[in-house]
Order: structure tokens, then sequence, then C-alpha cells
């Protein structure tokens, strides 16, 4: 669909309003998966690996089993028709080879793949005992020696984790080029010829979620339906049972997914985990609903985690500075099984952002997922977005070194002009919309860059380095363009709508019933949200990607269409008037030139009374389902570093950002987002590293007393703005936003350390810039 700025849907909406959902969340009333136990329910307690890679020779629970208030205890011999856990798209490889996906039980069997693998579950009467039962659980291993590196892993003599993946290799992929060999021999004969060649190295770690509420579930079984209910927090009930049906071979019929209140998500549960398939295994057997709520260290030990990739990227240019070609290699971190779309993230997200910015035709990229003893890489907050933008914003800003050309000139000597839009990209995508040079200008203002250099003189009178850098990224959005709403007249003088996906964060309560308002001139009090139950049975995917308000905006608006088209006969009729003389406005139906009118809600009771009675075929209750093409949202960020050499000590003095999301829905909501963003992009710049032992396999950082996250007084003052381009893919112009503050801020903060820190000592530290790290390229550069 391609939906020109002239016939775009206008949204008349005042610029600050508060969030609907805000007031039951800060009093206390909101009802997480702790919050709603169930009758006689029975607490679930897992037994977990010690091992990073290991047989299992034995699991004795008989100990376990006769404890006090034990209910049952289960292994991997009573996951009775339990498929793979590790559903994943398929992925072609080199050659024609398929990306190999390995078998993820519920509850370990033969063998455990990483440190915190559930190998037994004991139920019991109360969380407490539950546990104390579970320390009773004597499992005899046979230890093996892991390899939680994915470079390592490739190597000759590496421990070999599955038969079916010889060197460890999940799929070796190409790239996107309809012939590889042939690309990539013309991007080399054309780095054979260049001017300059800019090169770097750099490895993006890996990350932990840690979001506020850890992960939990509630599974029930009725016998009589042969059917089971799980309440669970996920990014979409509906995603969620289908994913957990194709794990079973169930017919929808016999799962319904709930989810209320989600105390954050970034991607992390999107997709069904092991314990959600023992709970729904259990509660079956046992006859009786069985709930688990993960703790904070169990969590560490038994949530995807993310990023950990390593890339070689080179840039050509020309004797005057104008990018020629762009050749990355990358490898991905698996971890011992394949997240939700794990194997997509390095390879098809990554490669989408290319080539940012930039005026690049030919590229050529490769990329080769590996599997390691550590815990899987699935969806965080950007899922490839991020690990590109830095792969290429660090090789522009190098490419800046290697030519003697200021950054800030070359990026824009070689940025996509306005009037190339669309722009046809070499990796198969169309960047339809696109005003870039201005915001590379606004985000200088923004950032005072005129005056940065007074500000470096000033602080080496302190004894500080100080140093600015620069970020211009560009994401796509959307990546799943199937989506859904429902507009449903209850009859009680309300119109709800109901969504597939869900709100983790996002404000889809206060966003939509705004939206619905103000195209149906209605009060947004009449309209409430409903989400959160796969039996509303609406098509589409999760609130993952920056998708929910292109995706479900684009649903609602074509659902108001729809709902308004069958409204009409029957207000004629209602009027006694022609067809074509009904005209609405307001909430009111009327007869052009009369003042004959009906109200909305009327002709909704109207309708639903024809249908009792068999004299329609449809009221106004409307689901609407609709395909939107993906986005590209796209932003300058710039930060601005002060580096004490003395210790190391780092501080981020100053922040600018200019964005593009299109049409925003809410600007409030808007400003948060890309403000949430640059918190978690330099959490990971700054401190968030999630280290494992290279022999044991042991996870180093398991608590937040080793892994750090970033505070309030760790965030610099934000200074954005916006210089928004309705996208032409949707009808209301809207562009992604969750995700792009955490796709610029990590280049922007890193470079800013390369330009600080004297004498390029600074160029080639990885992330998180920590003050050991910075002490010692300090250190350096005084040598």
């Amino acid at each position: 669909m391609d939906v020109t700025a002239d016939t775009q849907t206008t949204i008349t909406q005042p610029e600050y309003h508060p969030r609907v959902e805000d007031e039951a969340l800060v009093r206390g009333h909101g009802r997480y998966i702790a919050d709603a136990p169930l009758p006689n329910q029975a607490y679930a307690y897992f037994v977990r690996s010690p091992h990073a890679f290991a047989g299992i020779v034995s699991v004795d629970i008989a100990a376990a089993a006769s404890a006090p208030g034990v209910i049952a205890v289960l292994t991997a011999q009573d996951m009775d028709g339990v498929g793979n856990i590790s559903r994943h798209p398929p992925l072609p490889g080199r050659g024609g080879a398929k990306l190999f996906v390995s078998h993820r039980p519920a509850l370990a069997g033969d063998r455990v793949m990483h440190i915190g693998e559930a190998v037994a579950m004991v139920i019991a009467e109360t969380a407490i005992a539950a546990q104390d039962a579970g320390e009773l659980v004597n499992v005899e291993y046979e230890a093996l020696k892991p390899v939680t590196d994915a470079r390592e892993a490739l190597k000759p003599g590496a421990p070999q984790l599955w038969p079916e993946a010889p060197g460890n290799l999940a799929v070796d992929w190409p790239g996107p080029a309809s012939d590889p060999d042939a690309n990539a021999a013309e991007v080399e004969r054309i780095f054979a010829s260049a001017k300059y060649v800019a090169r770097v190295y750099e490895m993006n770690q890996r990350l932990i979620v840690a979001s506020m509420e850890p992960r939990g579930a509630t599974a029930s079984y009725d016998a009589a339906r042969d059917a089971y209910t799980l309440r669970t927090c996920s990014q979409s009930a509906g995603t969620m049972r289908e994913n957990i049906l194709g794990i079973m071979n169930w017919p929808k019929e016999r799962l319904r997914v709930i989810t209320e209140d989600v105390g954050g998500a970034f991607g992390l549960k999107t997709s069904a985990y092991p314990e959600y398939i023992a709970l729904l295994v259990a509660a079956k057997k046992l006859g009786r609903a069985v709930h688990w709520m993960s703790g904070r260290s169990e969590a560490f030990l038994s949530d995807n985690q993310a990023r950990d990739t390593y890339s070689e990227v080179e840039l050509a240019l020309d004797e005057k500075g104008k990018f020629l070609a762009l050749r990355i290699r990358s490898v991905g971190n698996m971890g011992a099984y394949l997240g939700a779309i794990g194997a997509n993230i390095p390879t098809i997200s990554f490669t989408r952002c290319l080539p940012g910015m930039y005026d690049i035709k030919p590229i050529d990229i490769s990329v080769k997922c590996v599997y390691t003893n550590t815990l899987p890489t699935a969806p965080y907050r950007g899922a490839g977005r991020p690990e590109s933008s830095y792969a290429l914003e660090r090789v522009v800003d190098e490419a800046a070194r290697v030519t003697g050309v200021d950054p800030i000139k070359l990026r824009r000597r070689n940025l996509i002009k306005k009037s190339a839009m669309p722009y046809h990209t070499a990796v198969g995508t169309t960047i339809d919309s696109g005003d870039f040079a201005p915001m590379l200008d606004k985000a200088l203002e923004l950032a005072d860059y005129a005056n940065f250099k007074r500000r470096r003189r000033q602080a080496q009178k302190r004894g500080k380095h100080r140093g600015l850098g620069i970020c211009c990224m560009l994401e796509h959005s959307g990546g799943s363009p199937v989506e859904s709403a429902m507009l449903d007249f209850p009859g009680d003088g309300t119109l709800q709508f109901r969504l597939n996906v869900q709100n983790t964060g996002q404000g889809h309560a206060t966003v939509f019933s705004r939206l619905i308002a103000a195209q149906l001139g209605i009060p947004p009090e009449k309209i409430p949200h409903r989400h959160g139950d796969s039996s509303n049975e609406l098509p589409g995917y999760a609130s993952v990607g920056s998708r929910s308000a292109m995706t479900v905006s684009h649903s609602v608006v074509k659902a108001i269409e729809q709902m308004l088209a069958k409204a009409r006969p029957i207000t004629a009729g209602m009027l006694e008037a022609a067809e074509a003389d009904i005209a609405y406005q307001n909430g009111q139906f009327e007869v052009v030139g009369t003042d004959r009118r009906v109200s909305l809600f009327d002709v909704a009771s109207h309708a639903a009374a024809l249908k009792k009675r068999g004299e329609i075929a449809e009221d106004l209750d409307t689901k609407a389902v609709t395909e939107t093409p993906q986005t590209f949202p796209n932003g300058v960020h710039i930060a601005e570093v002060e580096i004490d050499p003395a210790t190391g000590g780092m501080a981020v003095i100053g922040y600018a950002a200019v964005d593009d999301c299109g049409r925003p829905l809410d600007p409030m909501i808007v400003e948060g987002q890309l403000h949430g963003g640059i918190a978690s992009g330099l959490g990971q710049a700054l401190m968030e590293s999630a280290v494992y032992d290279a022999d044991s396999g042991q996870l180093v950082t398991g608590s937040f007393m080793d892994y750090a996250m970033p505070r309030a007084d760790d965030m610099p003052p934000l200074r954005d703005a916006m210089h928004n381009v309705p996208a032409t893919t949707n009808p209301l112009g809207i562009k992604g936003v969750g995700e792009a503050g955490t796709t610029a801020a990590i280049a922007a903060v890193m470079n800013a350390v390369a330009d600080a820190i004297p004498k390029c000592a600074g160029v080639h530290l990885d992330m998180p810039a920590s003050a050991p790290r910075l002490w010692a390229a300090c250190r350096r550069a005084q040598a």
C-alpha cells in the first residue's frame, strides 16, 4: 500500500495529556502475574543445572517427592507430547544449506546445554515447600567442557554442541544478494581500487534484559473440555498461544492465553519458554492450577539474553570521501538453543538497517550464527538495529580519521538526498521517506556544536578529556506486517476496541482510544480498551519491533471505515432517507441539509436488534485485518562526554537528539519512548555486560551486584526535537519510535569516547566503556 501524504488521515489531538493507564498503576492497583491466584493452586519450583554443559547420569527424586507439602516431582520422562520449544522461521544458508534448529526440551533429559537449564519441577502446596524440596532432588552429572564465545566455538577442536551443526555453525548466512558470490566479487573489486579503506573490529556485548517484573505463569486444565488456560506475562496473548500450539501440536480450541498487566517486556516476553510448557503438562497431570513466579536470581539464569555479536566492518571511499562500498563479516552467538527469531536478529534485522542514512549502493554482508553453552539470545530493544547502527557509525568515524575529513562533513557529503526518496537499497529494502540533512543541522544546533572546541579547551585546563560523538541512525520498524483491531458495541453506550498486541508500558489504552475518538468525534472516555486474551481471535503479532503504532492504527482506521460503511444503509432506513444523503460527523449520522440525525450508538443498538431478528447479516461490530509495509525511523544523536584520565571516570555531559517518527500519535509518549530508549543505549555503552567464565561456563554477572544498570544520575541532560516526515506506507504516516533511542545512543557515546581520548587511544575500545578500560586507554595516550 502506497498512501501519499496528500491522502493521509489527519490526526487532531492536544499536544500533551495524561495517560489513562497510570493512575491504577501508581496506586498499586495493577494485576500482574502474582496478583491473581486461582483457588487451590499449587506452586512450582524448577531444579536447574549448575553446569553449562554436562550429561545427565541420573535424577533421584525420591527424597523430594516425600518432603512435606510436595504434590509431585516431574522430570523429562513426564513431559508427554511436548515438541521442540525452539521454533524458528527458515533462514537459507550458503550453498543451499538450511538453518539447523536444535531441539529444546521443557525439562532436560539426557544432557544440559547451559547454566540454569531446568532439569526437574517440584510442585507443592506452597512456594516455600516446593523450593525446600527442590534442594532434595539429587542429579548426577557428567561434566563436559563448555564453550561460551562464538568465535572460539568456530575454531577446530572446540567442544561440539550438536552433531547436526558441525563446527557449532547453525547457519552461514550469505546475505540478501540473489547471487552472493558475484556480489562479493564486485565489492572486492571496488575495495581493491578504492583510494581509502576504513576498517573496524567491534563487539556488541551480551546483555541481560532485567525487566521490572520477572517472568511467571499460572496454568490450569479443564478436563470436561480437554482444554488449557495459561495466564502469563506476554507481548501478545494471541502470539503466545500460536507459539505454544505449534510446540504441542494442539488445535486452537485447546488453549486460551490471558495476559493482564506486564511489568516491562522489551522483547523478552514474546515467545514461550520451557517453564510454560512444563506448567501446562503439570496442570493436566495434577488436575490443579499450577503457578510459577521467577525470582530475580532465577531470571538471570533462565531468561533469554541479547546482542552478543562480533563484526568486522570495512568501508571503501574515493579520493573525495565518497562512500563506494560496504563490507561486513559478523558472528552471532545464538546460545545453546535458538531463541525466538534468534538467528534473524544478526542477519535480516541487522541488514535491513543498511546503508543507514548514507548513499552506499554495493553492500556485501555475511553472518555466521553459532551455538554456544550460554542462554539463548533473542529479541531485546532494537534486536539487530543497535548492532547495525553501531557497526556503521563506528566505521564512518574511522573513515573520517583515515581520510582526514571532518566527521560531520564526511557524513553530510554522503547523506541520501530527500529528492532520492523512495530510495532503493542494495539489501532489497525501499526507504520510503526521510529528510536527513536538516536533521543533522538541527542536532548540531541543539548540541551547541559551534562552541564545542571552547568547552574542550576548558576541560583540558581542568585536566579532563572531552569528546563529541555523532550517530546518524536509520532503522526499520514493523517487521511483521499483519495486524488487526476489533471495534464492538456492548450495548452500554460505549465502543470497545480490542487489540492483539499487548500493552507493556506503551500506553495503548491512551493512544488508540484517543485516535478512535478523534476519528469518530466521540469522547475517549466512551472507548474502553480490551486486550490480553487469545479468545479475541485477532490475527497479528506481538508488540515488538516498534510495530504497534503503525500496524494497529492502520487496522483501526480501516475498521472505522468499514463500520461506518455498514452503518449508512441502516441509518438511511432509520431516518427514511437515501443512503447517498447520509453524512457522519461528531458521533452523529444526519440527513444532509436537515436537522434529522441519530447517534452512532443508537444506530449500533438498532443494528444489533436487526441482526438478532435475522434481518441483516452483520451488526456494527467490526474486525479489520491489515498488512502494513515497513517504515524507516531515523534520527541524528550527538553525545558529549568528559573523562578523568586519573581515574577513568566518565560522565555524559550532554545529549542532543533529533528524530523522525513520522506523524506522532501522542507527542508525550513519543518523548518518553525516546528517553527510555536512550537510557537503554547508555546502559549498554557505559556499564552493562553479561560475562560467562570461559572455562566453566558459569555466569559471572549473575546478580545486580555484578551486572550494572543505569540509574537516574547516569542520565545526561537531554535536548531533543522532532523532524518528522510522514511515512507513505500507512494511512496516518506513522513510523516506529520505541527502539530509536537505543539504536542511536551506543554509537553516539562510543564515538564521543573515541574523540575524547587523545592520540586515537580510545578508538578501538569495546563496550562497555568502564572506568578500568577508559583509564587504561588514557594511560596509553600518555605513553
